[in-house]
């Protein structure tokens, strides 16, 4: 998903990079966040974390390098009493994966009889190839790298069944693919590249759309936060700029960020602390406080600061260092995910989250050019999002595919980079509500903190998420009937 810590996530946390720069927590907004960005260590967020392993090749590509690292996944079976029963295939994205999450999936995985289980993404988390992330050992993380390993690993996950059952080599179960956010694009394009391993595939805030300059993000934080917490965010920006200019230090401390030398850095990072409360379902935790400082007369900056360093950074988890350059440079970091997803940035995907020309929320110094700079100076020449590449290899919001449901949250930034129009074989949905954002449809409301079972009821509109919810399972129900029979294999 990625505003930093957006991003993540969608492109993905990771809150605990919050992100994002976080997972994705990421919680930043530069990516989009993913399911195991906004989980704790607490066991009931989890349906397990009992660690499994298999081996992968490095390069799909290569019919000469053999070479392989093993890969972590999770498996869980309790709701899988007939052996004939569905398979749920769960995508971990851009951040280190610990478990299956105990939210709205294991709700339809308990309804469908099926067996879930979830790898994590190469290069995340225990599932790094390399112990050193330089920029040439980075060269094997791609989404098409990543779809291989989900393609190997369903195969061998199959062949795992078939030996635990004592059935022929020849049995399959019918497979269906889940994902948020930057894993949303990884179920879709799982379907589309791989239609004869999944029944069908649900892509929840699925940001299929690479973008190179991501005006429409800034556009929606501006929509989502309304006129009146719109005009004080710009107003804090020009306050902001200002004293950057006067005295940077000052304002840095201030937010808790002097240790941020480039200006754009801490721009984003201010910038990522807004999104993240429309992104995730938490406007009032923003607009309120900003509302009441300004009837009072009260300082905006201060105000915006107190924010910034309770919400985004205490309570979300968020790590200042994860928006320092000089950290992202670090090839062997105590938390990878920033990093890591910086990477398919600026090699792959873009979403660079720059500032529109006319009415922007975020700092106008937030432009292409420091995106840019950022993947030259982080990771030297020649790495270059080609975007162009990227969606005629996928096709963008004109994937042509069958049988994917797209949902996402009428607030979230990152829709605006997922299919939000229907067509007959894959239906979208935009769950609206006034906290409705990233991964609604299966994180419930507000999406941070994690919810347990995805619980609705704090939604604005629990019948709104509760309606998408009932179509998302009738398609599931249809396409896993008009599957192949289990005893038959593609």
């Amino acid at each position: 998903m990625v505003s930093r810590a957006g991003f993540a996530s969608l492109l993905g946390a990771s809150f605990l990079l919050l992100l994002l720069r976080g997972a994705e927590p990421l919680g930043f907004s530069h990516r989009p966040m993913t399911a195991g960005d906004e989980l704790s260590a607490a066991p009931s967020r989890y349906l397990t974390r009992e660690e499994r392993w298999l081996s992968q090749r490095l390069d799909h590509f290569s019919p000469t390098d053999h070479r392989q690292f093993n890969q972590r996944y999770f498996e869980f079976l309790d709701y899988h009493d007939d052996p004939t029963g569905p398979v749920f295939l769960r995508i971990c994205g851009e951040s280190s994966c610990d478990g299956l999450p105990n939210d709205y999936l294991a709700v339809i995985a308990k309804k469908f009889g099926a067996a879930v289980v979830t790898p994590e993404h190469r290069y995340y988390g225990k599932s790094s190839p390399f112990d050193s992330l330089t920029t040439d050992n980075l060269r094997f993380l791609s989404s098409k790298q990543a779809l291989f390993d989900l393609a190997v690993f369903r195969q061998y996950y199959q062949e795992k069944l078939n030996s635990q059952y004592n059935r022929s080599a020849g049995f399959d179960n019918p497979w269906f693919v889940f994902g948020v956010s930057y894993s949303g694009a990884l179920s879709a394009w799982f379907r589309l590249k791989f239609p004869h391993l999944t029944c069908g595939s649900l892509a929840s805030s699925g940001v299929v759309l690479a973008v190179y300059n991501f005006t429409d993000f800034d556009k929606q934080v501006g929509e989502s936060a309304g006129p009146q917490c719109k005009a004080a965010l710009q107003e804090i920006t020009r306050l902001v700029d200002e004293q950057l200019r006067l005295d940077s230090h000052s304002v840095k401390a201030l937010f808790g960020a002097d240790s941020l030398k480039n200006d754009g850095d801490f721009l984003f990072l201010l910038a990522d602390a807004a999104a993240t409360t429309f992104q995730y379902g938490n406007p009032d935790a923003l607009c309120s406080p900003l509302s009441n400082a300004k009837k009072k007369g009260e300082s905006l900056v201060e105000t915006y600061a107190h924010f910034v360093k309770d919400y985004f950074i205490k309570k979300l988890g968020t790590t200042v260092s994860s928006y320092d350059q000089e950290y992202l440079k670090e090839t062997t970091p105590d938390d990878s995910s920033s990093r890591l997803w910086w990477f398919q940035v600026c090699s792959e995907v873009a979403y660079f989250q720059v500032a529109p020309k006319n009415d922007s929320v975020r700092s106008a110094q937030l432009n292409t050019r420091y995106n840019l700079d950022l993947c030259k100076n982080v990771y030297g020449e020649g790495v270059y999002p080609d975007v162009f590449m990227t969606n005629l290899y996928y096709g963008g919001t004109s994937i042509a595919a069958s049988k994917i449901v797209f949902t996402n949250g009428s607030q979230d930034p990152w829709r605006h980079a997922s299919k939000q129009n229907s067509s007959e074989d894959m239906p979208s949905y935009i769950i609206k509500c006034s906290n409705c954002g990233h991964g609604t449809d299966l994180r419930g409301c507000p999406q941070l903190p994690f919810r347990i079972e995805g619980d609705s009821s704090n939604c604005t509109s629990p019948e709104a998420v509760n309606t998408v919810r009932k179509q998302i399972v009738k398609h599931i129900d249809l396409w896993l009937s008009q599957c192949h029979e289990p005893t038959r294999a593609w």
